[in-house]
């Protein structure tokens, strides 16, 4: 009886804690909808004001009303290249909106992998931890180190001082024990950039 509560308290954290951990590295896509709705409602505005203006016998803002509904029935005309291309746009443009409303948003964050707590780490956070760790094993200053993080990669771009070389295995080696070592969610794999030509010492 004690085994299948702790199992199923096991159970209720692991969904718990997955929740929270989607919750935190994914960003709701308020700013696409809103950036969508403002768009339509602008159109909207501007056909309303067209119809207002031809009623009350006014120069129209950009196009008639009737000009437009023209052009819509003379596309069939257009030359095969032109209609070609405003379907190719407009299909790319619905497909990335579709693609954007299934997609959830990703934010700047990594996770510590733990069994019973959720640890959320901002990738400056490990970006900065990398860069120093980078500086101090290749012998660089640390403000000729930058580390870029993604949802998969870490990469270390580094600009050696002249005449000092950079032993790129050697900085490899320690960024990805330092990251193992962090246990993080989704693993990072690196990545290290060496500048060919090197900056003057102060």
């Amino acid at each position: 009886m004690s085994t299948e509560i702790n199992a199923s308290s096991s159970r209720s954290f692991t969904a718990t804690y997955g929740r929270i951990s989607r919750r935190e590295l994914h960003s709701p896509r308020s700013a696409a909808a809103i950036a969508v709705a403002v768009v339509v409602i602008l159109l909207c505005i501007w056909l309303g004001a067209e119809i207002v203006l031809r009623l009350i016998d006014q120069p129209a803002l950009l196009d008639a009303p009737a000009s437009l509904a023209d052009g819509a029935a003379s596309a069939p005309t257009a030359p095969t290249a032109m209609l070609a291309g405003g379907a190719v746009s407009c299909a790319l443009i619905g497909l990335v909106l579709v693609v954007v409303a299934v997609s959830p948003g990703r934010r700047a964050r990594h996770l510590i992998d733990s069994e019973r707590t959720v640890t959320v780490v901002d990738d400056e956070v490990i970006a900065s931890a990398l860069a120093g760790r980078a500086a101090r094993f290749g012998g660089v200053d640390p403000d000729s180190t930058r580390v870029s993080i993604s949802r998969r990669l870490a990469t270390v771009h580094l600009v050696p001082t002249s005449g000092q070389p950079v032993h790129r295995d050697t900085v490899l080696g320690a960024v990805r024990d330092q990251l193992e070592g962090l246990h993080l969610r989704p693993t990072l794999h690196t990545r290290v950039i060496v500048a060919v030509s090197g900056k003057v010492g102060a």
